[in-house]
């Protein structure tokens, strides 16, 4: 029996295996009787934490009701406390235990990033970064990151265009005309005074306003002095522009021009929010809320979930030199795992003075304010859930899918049913409006609130005259969209066009089982189409040995309207004409025009992918061996398309009048 790993069949002993445990520091998992990871932490040192959960009366009810499902506990030691910071977020987002507090694992967050050009492009910018431009952000969003471009494009007057149209300009394009732009592709200004621009620009996003500000200044009173007044009026114009820019932020510093994180953890009627507010510069950038999955929103468990967010959200990107919180925070080894990994000291301000504690206040009311919106969303989604599950007669086949276990295995964990009254009182929700957000008080965790396990997958067919076939899988869950589950499905070998033969291949790709691998069946499936889409569904169902109950036909009504919809049923049920504004055909609404999108967007990308290579065979003069030598030189067709001519020319058989033409055909 090794410490890293613990074989499943070996009996295991509390006692001895606290005993031998390694002082390390790592990340420990805790497992349940199914093998089940339940928690995974990380550790300074594995033995003293570790031992923690077995030698003292836990002040949590989550922590004791986990505590009481162990039965083997693995840990994996490592190097350093980051390293244990690493592998514990991996882990967290690989198995997802259901007593981790878990965000979710959103996309990057966006830069701005000004290109290492003669004429630097200033541009939006998602993924890594690297040394070759200069970024600034991260961004809270991507409203945030315009924004600051539509303000560097009016003071600074700096380019935003591709740089394939910035080489083929001729005249100066609409930016310019409106003097959102200083035209450096016709040589409206030279190369060191667009530098100094950039300059400008790169210092004030760096937070040194008043430097800015007093070099603008300096030269409006030079080109006023030299009776230059046309550039005397363009660099007023540029000062009163940025002037009007900082007055925007009611508090235009945080203590000093330190980049800082401001972090407010709120919890309120059975849900947390964590929000952040980002500060880069001393300019307020915006705030972002997150709900984080929680076992049991207690009130006492805001500063485990901010030690949650700081473990999970910095492991993959930046970290300002500055935190602001309003949780206390007891983790020393976390704030040196992160000053490790980020290579500088990281500061954490639990209690703010001045300018500073207006940021923190901002962000605990937009916290609340975003809790309450949660609370209301998730009343109306509940309610749409039950309209649906009483309208087609499901309460009794959920409650046996969890009495077999299957719910619990769908949800990935155990879903608490909320205290109504208090959730429905504080976001005056009418009464009957269930929450499912968290668990209230000390109740068992086995109770559990069905309505939230109803599983609902939707197949669409999508193509454009038999092309690029695409079908779509959705999944609504949990009183949500699940887009983590959503599937696409190449529909390939039948004939273009023949969406029977598409729906077929589609769900018999979804539902077929391969082995002894499991499958997690939905409670409904719906079917966007007609009779033969219908038809087709429950052919397979039956093929598969599968319940063809749990199919339901979306039938269109006159003229597509929404609400006009018919479900039709396979198995002799009749048909249901709920009418317009009935919640539970709304929510089928929604869930039927998901899948419908999800498909369409896979479909086109498709279509463009396959017509990108095409582009280049519908040009004449160029065949199969030319087609290759340009794509070779130029790394693809999107090289090809951002290749000059005179770079096209540069490629062996290809003459000036050829390149032209291949130019002239791809933009």
């Amino acid at each position: 029996m090794t410490q890293e790993q613990q074989s499943l069949d070996a009996p295991f002993d509390i006692a001895v295996f606290l005993r031998d445990l390694t002082t390390r520091p790592g990340v420990y998992r805790m497992i349940d009787a199914n093998g089940v990871v339940m928690y995974v932490g990380k550790a300074k040192n594995l033995k003293k934490r570790v031992s923690s959960y077995f030698q003292k009366t836990h002040a949590s009810p989550r922590t004791s009701h986990m505590v009481e499902r162990i039965v083997r506990v693995d840990v994996t030691p490592t190097r350093t406390e980051a390293e244990a910071l690493l592998l514990e977020n991996n882990l967290i987002k690989s198995l997802s235990p259901r007593y981790n507090i878990l965000f979710r694992d959103d996309k990057s967050y966006p830069y701005l990033r000004l290109t290492n050009h003669t004429y630097p492009r200033v541009a939006y910018y998602r993924g890594a970064v690297d040394k070759r431009s200069q970024f600034f952000g991260p961004f809270p969003n991507a409203w945030a990151v315009k924004e600051s471009i539509q303000v560097l494009q009016r003071v600074f007057l700096l380019r935003t265009c591709e740089d394939t149209v910035f080489a083929h300009r001729s005249r100066p394009c609409l930016q310019a005309q409106i003097q959102r732009c200083s035209a450096p592709c016709v040589n409206w200004i030279s190369p060191e005074d667009y530098a100094k621009d950039v300059d400008a620009a790169s210092r004030f996003l760096r937070g040194d306003h008043k430097s800015v500000l007093a070099n603008l200044e300096e030269k409006m009173l030079e080109a006023s002095g030299l009776l230059e007044f046309e550039k005397a009026a363009m660099y007023r114009n540029q000062l009163g522009a940025l002037s009007r820019v900082l007055q925007k932020q009611s508090v235009d510093t945080t203590g000093g021009d330190d980049d800082a994180d401001v972090i407010a953890v709120v919890i309120q009627g059975g849900a947390v929010c964590v929000n952040l507010a980002m500060v880069r510069g001393g300019r307020h950038l915006g705030d972002k809320p997150m709900f984080p999955s929680v076992a049991q929103a207690t009130e006492d468990i805001g500063p485990e979930v901010l030690e949650a967010f700081l473990s999970q959200a910095y492991v993959d990107r930046p970290i300002p030199n500055l935190l602001i919180v309003n949780q206390d925070l007891d983790a020393p080894e976390l704030l040196m795992a992160l000053s490790q990994q980020a290579g500088k000291k990281i500061n954490l301000i639990r209690q703010p003075q001045s300018e500073r504690r207006k940021w923190l206040d901002m962000a605990v009311d937009n916290a609340q304010i975003a809790i309450q919106r949660r609370i209301a969303e998730q009343g109306s989604a509940q309610f749409r859930t039950r309209a649906l599950v009483e309208t087609l007669g499901l309460e009794a086949r959920l409650e046996e899918a969890y009495q077999a276990g299957d719910a619990a295995n769908m949800l990935g964990g155990v879903l608490k049913t909320p205290s109504v009254g208090k959730a429905a009182a504080e976001a005056d929700i009418p009464a009957g409006t269930e929450q499912a957000l968290g668990q209230q008080g000390d109740a068992p965790p086995e109770e559990v609130d069905l309505l939230a396990t109803l599983r609902v997958e939707c197949f669409d067919i999508s193509h454009t005259a038999g092309e690029a076939t695409q079908a779509s899988c959705v999944v609504f869950h949990n009183h949500d969209m699940q887009s983590r589950e959503y599937r696409r499905y190449n529909i390939e070998g039948i004939t273009p066009g023949d969406d029977y033969a598409a729906m077929r291949q589609a769900v018999t790709r979804r539902y077929q089982r391969e082995g002894k691998t499991p499958i997690v069946m939905p409670h409904i499936v719906l079917i966007d189409g007609g009779k033969g889409q219908i038809e087709v569904a429950r052919q397979v169902f039956e093929q598969l040995s599968l319940d063809i109950s749990l199919i339901v036909g979306v039938q269109k009504g006159e003229n597509r309207k929404v609400g006009l919809e018919t479900l039709v049923f396979p198995d002799g049920r009749p048909s249901l004409e709920l009418g317009p504004g009935h919640p539970a055909l709304m929510l089928i609404a929604q869930i039927r025009d998901e899948a419908h999108r999800f498909a369409i967007t896979g479909m086109r990308a498709k279509r463009a992918k396959a017509r990108q290579v095409s582009e280049l065979d519908e040009i004449e003069g160029i065949g199969a061996r030319r087609k290759q030598k340009l794509l070779t030189r130029f790394g693809g067709l999107r090289g090809v398309k951002a290749a000059s001519v005179e770079d096209l020319q540069t490629v062996d058989g290809i003459s000036k009048t050829l390149a032209e033409e291949i130019y002239r055909r791809l933009h």
